[in-house]
Protein backbone atom coordinates (compact mmCIF):
# COMPACT_ATOMS: atom_id res chain seq x y z
CA UNK A 1 0.00 0.00 0.00
CA UNK A 2 1.49 3.10 -1.16
CA UNK A 3 0.95 6.56 0.87
CA UNK A 4 1.04 8.38 -2.23
CA UNK A 5 -2.62 9.10 -2.41
CA UNK A 6 -2.87 9.65 1.40
CA UNK A 7 0.26 12.75 1.25
CA UNK A 8 -2.18 14.65 -1.17
CA UNK A 9 -5.14 14.48 1.07
CA UNK A 10 -5.01 18.40 2.32
CA UNK A 11 -6.03 17.15 6.31
CA UNK A 12 -3.80 14.11 6.29
CA UNK A 13 -0.58 16.73 5.84
CA UNK A 14 1.35 17.21 9.48
CA UNK A 15 5.39 18.24 10.18
CA UNK A 16 4.51 17.84 14.02
CA UNK A 17 5.79 15.36 16.31
CA UNK A 18 3.48 14.90 18.71
CA UNK A 19 5.73 13.89 21.48
CA UNK A 20 3.67 12.09 23.51
CA UNK A 21 6.15 11.20 26.59
CA UNK A 22 6.22 14.86 27.06
CA UNK A 23 2.45 14.67 28.30
CA UNK A 24 3.06 13.17 31.64
CA UNK A 25 5.00 15.95 32.70
CA UNK A 26 3.06 17.04 35.79
CA UNK A 27 4.80 20.28 35.39
CA UNK A 28 4.50 20.54 31.65
CA UNK A 29 2.59 23.55 30.83
CA UNK A 30 4.17 25.53 33.64
CA UNK A 31 7.78 24.52 31.95
CA UNK A 32 6.06 25.70 28.39
CA UNK A 33 4.70 29.20 29.38
CA UNK A 34 8.12 30.01 31.35
CA UNK A 35 9.92 29.21 27.34
CA UNK A 36 10.00 32.13 25.80
CA UNK A 37 10.37 29.80 23.02
CA UNK A 38 7.00 28.34 23.06
CA UNK A 39 4.30 29.17 21.12
CA UNK A 40 0.75 29.04 21.15
CA UNK A 41 -2.15 28.74 18.73
CA UNK A 42 -4.75 30.89 19.60
CA UNK A 43 -8.53 29.27 18.25
CA UNK A 44 -11.71 31.09 18.81
CA UNK A 45 -14.71 29.35 17.44
CA UNK A 46 -12.76 27.07 15.64
CA UNK A 47 -11.10 29.33 13.69
CA UNK A 48 -7.46 30.42 13.61
CA UNK A 49 -5.86 33.70 13.14
CA UNK A 50 -3.71 34.57 10.28
CA UNK A 51 -0.54 35.81 10.32
CA UNK A 52 0.99 38.51 8.78
CA UNK A 53 3.14 37.94 5.66
CA UNK A 54 7.08 38.07 6.39
CA UNK A 55 8.04 40.98 4.81
CA UNK A 56 6.72 42.96 2.29
CA UNK A 57 8.98 40.85 -0.67
CA UNK A 58 6.38 37.64 0.54
CA UNK A 59 3.06 39.32 0.49
CA UNK A 60 1.87 36.83 -2.07
CA UNK A 61 3.11 33.82 -0.36
CA UNK A 62 1.55 31.29 1.35
CA UNK A 63 -0.42 32.20 4.53
CA UNK A 64 0.53 31.30 7.70
CA UNK A 65 -1.46 30.50 10.94
CA UNK A 66 -0.49 33.14 13.67
CA UNK A 67 1.46 31.74 16.68
CA UNK A 68 2.33 33.81 19.79
CA UNK A 69 4.75 33.40 22.33
CA UNK A 70 3.77 33.35 25.69
CA UNK A 71 4.28 36.87 26.60
CA UNK A 72 2.06 37.84 23.77
CA UNK A 73 -1.39 35.91 25.42
CA UNK A 74 -0.12 37.44 28.80
CA UNK A 75 -3.74 35.99 30.16
CA UNK A 76 -3.36 32.75 30.16
CA UNK A 77 -5.81 30.31 28.76
CA UNK A 78 -9.45 31.25 28.29
CA UNK A 79 -12.12 31.04 31.13
CA UNK A 80 -12.19 27.28 30.94
CA UNK A 81 -8.69 26.79 30.96
CA UNK A 82 -8.52 24.67 29.01
CA UNK A 83 -5.13 23.97 26.86
CA UNK A 84 -3.82 21.08 24.63
CA UNK A 85 0.06 20.16 24.16
CA UNK A 86 0.09 19.70 20.23
CA UNK A 87 3.80 18.52 20.11
CA UNK A 88 6.89 19.77 18.41
CA UNK A 89 7.60 21.29 15.01
CA UNK A 90 9.19 19.34 12.31
CA UNK A 91 8.83 22.12 9.22
CA UNK A 92 12.53 23.48 8.33
CA UNK A 93 10.62 26.29 6.77
CA UNK A 94 8.83 27.57 8.94
CA UNK A 95 8.92 30.80 10.63
CA UNK A 96 9.99 28.98 14.16
CA UNK A 97 12.63 26.94 14.65
CA UNK A 98 12.48 23.10 14.11
CA UNK A 99 11.51 21.75 17.66
CA UNK A 100 9.50 24.31 18.83
CA UNK A 101 6.67 23.45 21.20
CA UNK A 102 3.48 24.20 20.61
CA UNK A 103 -0.22 24.57 22.74
CA UNK A 104 -3.27 25.20 21.03
CA UNK A 105 -5.54 27.62 23.16
CA UNK A 106 -8.84 28.18 22.42
CA UNK A 107 -9.63 31.72 23.49
CA UNK A 108 -13.33 33.24 25.06
CA UNK A 109 -14.62 36.21 23.19
CA UNK A 110 -13.35 38.68 25.33
CA UNK A 111 -10.04 37.10 24.47
CA UNK A 112 -10.53 36.80 20.82
CA UNK A 113 -11.49 40.13 20.52
CA UNK A 114 -8.77 41.31 22.51
CA UNK A 115 -6.53 39.77 19.91
CA UNK A 116 -7.53 40.46 16.98
CA UNK A 117 -11.34 42.20 16.62
CA UNK A 118 -11.61 41.99 13.23
CA UNK A 119 -13.47 38.92 12.39
CA UNK A 120 -12.43 38.22 8.90
CA UNK A 121 -8.83 37.55 9.96
CA UNK A 122 -10.21 34.32 12.04
CA UNK A 123 -10.56 31.65 9.15
CA UNK A 124 -11.80 27.93 9.10
CA UNK A 125 -10.13 25.06 8.47
CA UNK A 126 -12.01 24.14 5.64
CA UNK A 127 -11.21 27.08 3.23
CA UNK A 128 -7.35 27.13 4.16
CA UNK A 129 -6.37 23.87 5.01
CA UNK A 130 -4.84 23.37 1.03
CA UNK A 131 -3.03 27.25 1.51
CA UNK A 132 -1.32 26.31 4.77
CA UNK A 133 1.87 24.37 4.83
CA UNK A 134 1.88 20.78 6.34
CA UNK A 135 2.52 21.84 9.80
CA UNK A 136 -0.10 24.44 9.64
CA UNK A 137 -2.69 22.72 8.41
CA UNK A 138 -1.97 19.79 10.53
CA UNK A 139 -2.00 21.65 14.12
CA UNK A 140 -5.03 23.40 12.96
CA UNK A 141 -6.82 19.75 12.06
CA UNK A 142 -5.02 17.60 15.25
CA UNK A 143 -6.22 21.45 17.79
CA UNK A 144 -10.27 20.95 16.05
CA UNK A 145 -10.81 17.34 16.89
CA UNK A 146 -9.11 17.73 20.45
CA UNK A 147 -10.94 20.85 21.25
CA UNK A 148 -13.88 19.62 19.59
CA UNK A 149 -14.00 16.07 21.94
CA UNK A 150 -13.23 18.35 25.20
CA UNK A 151 -16.61 20.35 24.12
CA UNK A 152 -18.38 17.23 23.93
CA UNK A 153 -17.18 14.82 26.86
CA UNK A 154 -17.12 17.47 30.33
CA UNK A 155 -18.57 14.61 32.20
CA UNK A 156 -17.47 11.14 33.41
CA UNK A 157 -19.44 8.45 31.44
CA UNK A 158 -19.90 6.29 34.42
CA UNK A 159 -21.10 8.56 36.93
CA UNK A 160 -21.76 11.96 35.62
CA UNK A 161 -19.28 13.72 37.70
CA UNK A 162 -17.30 16.67 36.03
CA UNK A 163 -13.98 15.73 34.56
CA UNK A 164 -10.38 16.90 34.93
CA UNK A 165 -8.16 17.70 32.05
CA UNK A 166 -4.82 15.87 32.50
CA UNK A 167 -2.07 14.30 30.27
CA UNK A 168 -1.28 17.43 28.24
CA UNK A 169 -4.99 17.96 27.29
CA UNK A 170 -5.55 14.61 25.99
CA UNK A 171 -7.14 12.24 28.83
CA UNK A 172 -9.71 13.93 31.22
CA UNK A 173 -10.02 11.70 34.34
CA UNK A 174 -13.10 11.09 36.81
CA UNK A 175 -12.12 12.75 40.69
CA UNK A 176 -15.07 10.52 41.79
CA UNK A 177 -14.32 6.81 40.34
CA UNK A 178 -10.67 7.56 39.44
CA UNK A 179 -11.80 6.11 35.50
CA UNK A 180 -9.87 8.12 32.70
CA UNK A 181 -11.81 9.05 28.82
CA UNK A 182 -9.71 9.41 26.10
CA UNK A 183 -10.01 11.35 22.72
CA UNK A 184 -12.37 9.35 20.62
CA UNK A 185 -12.60 9.57 16.68
CA UNK A 186 -15.27 7.67 14.81
CA UNK A 187 -14.66 6.48 11.46
CA UNK A 188 -16.86 6.39 8.35
CA UNK A 189 -16.27 4.77 5.33
CA UNK A 190 -16.50 6.70 2.04
CA UNK A 191 -16.88 4.80 -1.27
CA UNK A 192 -15.86 5.61 -5.06
CA UNK A 193 -18.14 3.33 -7.01
CA UNK A 194 -18.32 2.76 -10.93
CA UNK A 195 -20.12 0.66 -13.08
CA UNK A 196 -19.79 -1.45 -16.20
CA UNK A 197 -19.36 1.71 -18.14
CA UNK A 198 -16.75 3.31 -15.54
CA UNK A 199 -19.15 5.59 -14.43
CA UNK A 200 -19.22 6.91 -11.23
CA UNK A 201 -22.33 7.27 -9.01
CA UNK A 202 -22.27 10.37 -6.94
CA UNK A 203 -25.66 11.66 -4.47
CA UNK A 204 -27.49 14.17 -3.57
CA UNK A 205 -27.86 14.72 0.09
CA UNK A 206 -30.86 15.96 2.19
CA UNK A 207 -28.73 19.00 3.41
CA UNK A 208 -27.56 20.04 -0.05
CA UNK A 209 -28.26 22.41 -2.60
CA UNK A 210 -30.41 20.19 -5.05
CA UNK A 211 -26.82 20.21 -7.47
CA UNK A 212 -24.72 19.82 -4.88
CA UNK A 213 -23.26 15.64 -5.21
CA UNK A 214 -20.49 13.91 -3.65
CA UNK A 215 -19.49 10.30 -2.85
CA UNK A 216 -22.02 8.03 -0.68
CA UNK A 217 -20.48 7.07 2.68
CA UNK A 218 -21.30 6.46 6.47
CA UNK A 219 -20.19 5.10 9.67
CA UNK A 220 -19.10 1.87 10.50
CA UNK A 221 -20.59 0.24 13.15
CA UNK A 222 -19.88 -1.58 16.24
CA UNK A 223 -18.70 -5.23 15.30
CA UNK A 224 -18.46 -3.98 11.66
CA UNK A 225 -15.08 -3.80 9.31
CA UNK A 226 -14.54 -1.52 6.91
CA UNK A 227 -15.12 -3.49 3.89
CA UNK A 228 -18.48 -4.66 5.20
CA UNK A 229 -19.50 -0.87 6.36
CA UNK A 230 -18.82 -0.22 2.25
CA UNK A 231 -21.26 -2.87 1.66
CA UNK A 232 -23.44 -2.23 3.86
CA UNK A 233 -23.57 1.57 3.49
CA UNK A 234 -24.29 1.83 -0.49
CA UNK A 235 -26.98 -0.55 -0.37
CA UNK A 236 -29.17 1.29 2.48
CA UNK A 237 -28.64 4.60 0.64
CA UNK A 238 -28.66 3.37 -3.14
CA UNK A 239 -29.94 -0.23 -3.02
CA UNK A 240 -27.08 -1.51 -4.76
CA UNK A 241 -24.60 -3.78 -3.86
CA UNK A 242 -20.79 -3.41 -4.74
CA UNK A 243 -18.28 -5.92 -3.97
CA UNK A 244 -14.69 -5.57 -4.10
CA UNK A 245 -13.77 -2.66 -1.74
CA UNK A 246 -10.33 -0.98 -2.29
CA UNK A 247 -8.70 0.66 0.79
CA UNK A 248 -7.11 4.26 -0.84
CA UNK A 249 -6.46 6.51 1.97
CA UNK A 250 -7.81 8.18 5.09
CA UNK A 251 -8.07 11.83 6.01
CA UNK A 252 -9.12 13.26 9.43
CA UNK A 253 -12.02 15.08 9.46
CA UNK A 254 -12.58 17.41 12.53
CA UNK A 255 -16.02 18.47 12.17
CA UNK A 256 -16.30 17.41 14.77
CA UNK A 257 -14.39 13.90 15.32
CA UNK A 258 -14.54 12.05 12.06
CA UNK A 259 -11.62 9.91 10.26
CA UNK A 260 -13.18 9.57 6.45
CA UNK A 261 -11.71 6.09 5.41
CA UNK A 262 -11.66 5.87 1.25
CA UNK A 263 -12.20 3.23 -0.79
CA UNK A 264 -13.29 2.65 -4.41
CA UNK A 265 -15.66 -0.34 -5.23
CA UNK A 266 -17.53 -1.96 -7.87
CA UNK A 267 -21.11 -2.98 -8.78
CA UNK A 268 -21.16 -6.56 -7.79
CA UNK A 269 -22.08 -9.22 -10.26
CA UNK A 270 -25.90 -9.20 -11.54
CA UNK A 271 -26.50 -5.62 -10.34
CA UNK A 272 -27.54 -2.91 -12.93
CA UNK A 273 -26.50 0.49 -12.75
CA UNK A 274 -30.08 1.14 -13.82
CA UNK A 275 -31.44 0.21 -10.17
CA UNK A 276 -30.89 3.08 -8.49
CA UNK A 277 -33.24 3.53 -5.43
CA UNK A 278 -32.28 6.26 -2.92
CA UNK A 279 -33.12 6.27 0.58
CA UNK A 280 -35.05 9.32 0.52
CA UNK A 281 -34.13 10.48 4.29
CA UNK A 282 -30.34 11.25 3.69
CA UNK A 283 -29.58 10.64 -0.24
CA UNK A 284 -32.54 12.28 -2.50
CA UNK A 285 -31.14 12.10 -5.73
CA UNK A 286 -28.26 8.92 -7.37
CA UNK A 287 -26.83 10.15 -10.80
CA UNK A 288 -24.26 7.86 -12.70
CA UNK A 289 -21.69 11.00 -14.15
CA UNK A 290 -19.08 9.86 -16.98
CA UNK A 291 -15.80 11.65 -16.66
CA UNK A 292 -16.71 13.94 -19.91
CA UNK A 293 -19.96 14.95 -17.68
CA UNK A 294 -17.79 15.53 -14.65
CA UNK A 295 -15.15 17.56 -16.36
CA UNK A 296 -17.65 20.08 -18.12
CA UNK A 297 -17.22 23.15 -16.47
CA UNK A 298 -20.64 24.14 -17.52
CA UNK A 299 -22.99 21.09 -16.18
CA UNK A 300 -23.94 23.06 -12.88
CA UNK A 301 -23.03 20.00 -10.97
CA UNK A 302 -21.30 21.32 -7.26
CA UNK A 303 -18.19 19.09 -6.16
CA UNK A 304 -17.62 18.14 -3.02
CA UNK A 305 -14.75 21.01 -1.72
CA UNK A 306 -11.55 20.61 -2.25
CA UNK A 307 -10.34 19.97 1.59
CA UNK A 308 -12.11 16.33 1.78
CA UNK A 309 -10.99 13.06 0.75
CA UNK A 310 -14.32 13.15 -1.30
CA UNK A 311 -12.84 15.48 -4.19
CA UNK A 312 -9.36 13.62 -3.83
CA UNK A 313 -10.95 10.24 -4.54
CA UNK A 314 -12.67 12.10 -7.87
CA UNK A 315 -9.89 13.53 -8.84
CA UNK A 316 -8.15 10.73 -8.52
CA UNK A 317 -10.71 8.70 -10.95
CA UNK A 318 -10.78 11.74 -13.12
CA UNK A 319 -7.37 11.22 -14.36
CA UNK A 320 -7.23 7.55 -14.04
CA UNK A 321 -7.32 5.44 -17.61
CA UNK A 322 -11.12 4.56 -18.24
CA UNK A 323 -11.75 0.75 -17.67
CA UNK A 324 -14.52 -0.38 -19.69
CA UNK A 325 -16.32 -3.77 -19.63
CA UNK A 326 -16.05 -5.47 -22.68
CA UNK A 327 -19.19 -6.12 -24.89
CA UNK A 328 -20.48 -2.34 -23.22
Amino acid sequence: MSFRFTARLPLSRHAVDRDNDARARTDLFETLWADAGTRLLPLWHGKALLAEPLSTELENAAPRVLLLAPAELAAGPGASGLQVYLGRSLDPDAAEPVGTPIIAVPLDDEQAAALEPDESRWVGLRDYATLLSDRDTGIFTESLGILHWHESHPHCPRCGAATEVTTGGWVRHCPVDGSQVFPRTDAAVIVLITDDQDRVLLGSNAMWEANRYSLLAGFVEPGESFESAVVREVFEESGLRVADPVYHGSQPWPFPASIMVGFTARLADGQHSSGLVPDGTEILDLRWFSRAELSDSENGIMLPGASSIARALIDDWLVRPATVSPGV
